[in-house]
């Protein structure tokens, strides 16, 4: 581990000096792979440097403890060694992790998409809840989130919202948040008090990047335009401003009514419409890969979960892992950081 490390070390300085280039500053891509490479050597050096000085705190201490009579002192060193032990551990634990080859979609830009499925209100409700969750967790991560399509539920919620998010590792993050949610909650709509099961489903799609740009016909494209709906003042219901695109040859429809401008609102919905035929793009090449839309999703059925929520249990279960945790109540935001590997 410590030849790995020091290998890979050894091109910071290397690193830092292309960064000082201004030829590469001018060329964004080139500047921003470099970036990328030494923020991750930057992390690798600092767990370095911790768990070589917690190293050195550890072996100096059970040095000490041999020489020690003082009873009271000594029990001082042991609660001194035994906290280097776990802090030794977990570092190395965090240079193991960065040695493994970050796969070069960590920090691909995502599209999230979030559907209310079996449950009627209680599912859109609960996808509202879910979209806060996420929304503090890529504040917490200094993600950046942006809604490119939701439709409201009359009681609270959405029956669907997508949203694009970008940042730092954020698809190594949410690549397997993709599948179906399960709810086990008294609902707010309920009168009896009754526990019910609903579920939502959520896929993840990685937006092209310019490596790999999606190239679209527009002899292939349908548009329509017409009246946005709900709330958004007199504007939204009295100008064409939403848009609506089918594309013919996979039928795949995407829709947009979030902006005043016509044109915001096709660019949106183009966006989600590339992330749709990349990832149908890679489906084709790649059989095996489990990034399939329509399996990340389900059907939405109840029976149907990668994780579930139960609020009258206080209980959070990942059954992708087989773990349960009683500590729902905990779960927001940072939390989540530990769901997306084990819940909590």
């Amino acid at each position: 581990m410590e030849d790995k490390v020091k290998e890979l070390l050894g091109r910071l300085p290397d690193l830092e000096a292309k960064l000082g280039d201004p030829k590469v500053t001018q060329d964004q891509k080139k500047y921003r792979e470099l970036s990328q490479e030494h923020a991750y050597l930057s992390d690798l050096k600092e767990a370095w440097t911790d768990f070589v000085k917690q190293s050195k705190d550890l072996k100096d201490n059970r040095d000490l403890l041999k020489e020690e009579t003082d009873p009271e002192f000594v029990q001082v060193v042991q609660d001194d060694i035994a906290k280097l032990e776990t802090a030794v551990q977990n570092s190395r634990s965090r240079i193991e992790s960065l040695l493994v080859p970050p796969d070069p979609n960590d920090h691909a830009n995502v599209i999230m998409e979030l559907r209310a499925g079996t449950g009627g209100d209680e599912a859109a409700i609960f996808v509202g809840d879910c979209l806060r969750m996420y929304r503090l967790f890529a504040d917490h991560m200094g993600w950046k989130y942006e809604t490119l399509s939701c439709t409201d539920s009359e009681v609270g919620g959405y029956k669907e919202y997508i949203l694009s998010l970008s940042g730092k590792n954020v698809h190594r993050f949410l690549q397997y948040e993709a599948g179906t949610h399960r709810v086990q909650r008294v609902p707010v709509t309920e009168t009896q008090g009754r526990v019910h099961t609903s579920a939502i489903t959520i896929a993840v799609l990685m937006e092209p990047g310019e490596n790999e740009p999606i190239d679209i016909d527009e002899s292939d494209l349908k548009i329509d335009t017409y009246r946005s709906s709900g709330a958004g003042g007199q504007h939204v219901n009295t100008t064409d401003s939403a848009v609506r695109i089918t594309h013919m040859p996979t039928g795949v429809v995407v829709y947009c009514q979030e902006e005043r401008s016509q044109h915001k609102n096709k660019a949106k919905a183009m966006r989600v419409l590339a992330a749709r035929l990349a990832e149908e793009k890679m489906r084709k090449a790649q059989q095996e890969r489990a990034s399939l839309r329509s399996s990340q999703v389900g059907s939405g059925d109840r029976s149907e979960r990668i994780r579930t929520y139960n609020f009258s249990q206080n209980r959070l279960t990942d059954h992708r892992i087989n773990l349960t945790l009683y500590k729902l109540d905990h779960c927001d935001g940072r939390g989540l950081r530990r769901s997306l590997s084990s819940p909590c």
